[in-house]
């Protein structure tokens, strides 16, 4: 009696260890529902959440080509270009610095325009155009750049902190420009009161990028030698 029991349980045994081995291979040959499905098939991304197959990464040379022939881009360089040009302070010789540039439009576009000496940064780095830097902490010297220029301002956190180093970085008589969204005198008089050493040149109204913004000048006072 024994061993008709004992073989039973060895027999109820195998059928479980086969059962297990049979659920588990379904388990891994499915998609969970918990995967999300991808919805771009044609292009180089996983087939689902779940999908681990290996995959050819993208050149960083590959990636910025793409990105940089799409219309969206060429579209905003060329509304920086436009911006730049009506400003009529630049010149192919001039060292501009680009603060909290993004992904590099207006780095780009005055390129384009021939100015040779172009530095943007902003917080995380878009090669080869944008470098790492706090925008509030510029790693550059006093009176380096004849122009320093920023359509970000908005995204400070420390407004006044944002300004003072752009302006520290101009040399006298070097320009500080700023591009916020479209404003009138009061707020305008409050941008100008963040600069402790420039004076005011003038503020206009202009398009970029398709927003309405306001562009406001200043002009890098002269210091009195002692």
């Amino acid at each position: 009696m024994e061993r008709h029991v004992q073989i039973f349980l060895n027999r109820l045994s195998y059928a479980s260890i086969a059962i297990a081995t049979l659920t588990l291979l379904f388990v891994f040959l499915q998609t969970p529902d918990t995967c999300v499905i991808s919805s771009s098939s044609n292009l180089r991304f996983p087939k689902s959440s779940c999908d681990s197959s290996p995959r050819a990464a993208t050149t960083l040379h590959k990636k910025n080509t793409r990105l940089w022939s799409s219309r969206s881009w060429q579209s905003k360089v060329s509304s920086y270009a436009a911006f730049f040009r009506d400003l009529g302070l630049l010149h192919n010789h001039s060292k501009v610095l680009c603060v909290s540039a993004g992904a590099g439009h207006e780095a780009m576009a005055l390129a384009q325009m021939g100015v040779a000496d172009v530095t943007a940064v902003e917080v995380v780095e878009s090669p080869p155009l944008v470098d790492r830097a706090d925008p509030h902490n510029l790693p550059f010297f006093d009176e380096v750049f004849d122009l320093a220029f920023s359509a970000h301002l908005a995204e400070a956190l420390f407004p006044s902190r944002f300004m003072s180093e752009m302006e520290r970085t101009v040399r006298d008589s070097g320009a500080c420009v700023v591009a916020v969204e479209e404003c009138g005198d009061m707020e305008v008089g409050e941008i100008v009161s963040l600069f402790g050493k420039s004076r005011f040149v003038g503020a206009v109204n202009v398009t970029l990028s398709g927003l309405r913004m306001t562009r406001i000048v200043m002009r890098r006072t002269k210091r009195i030698s002692s």
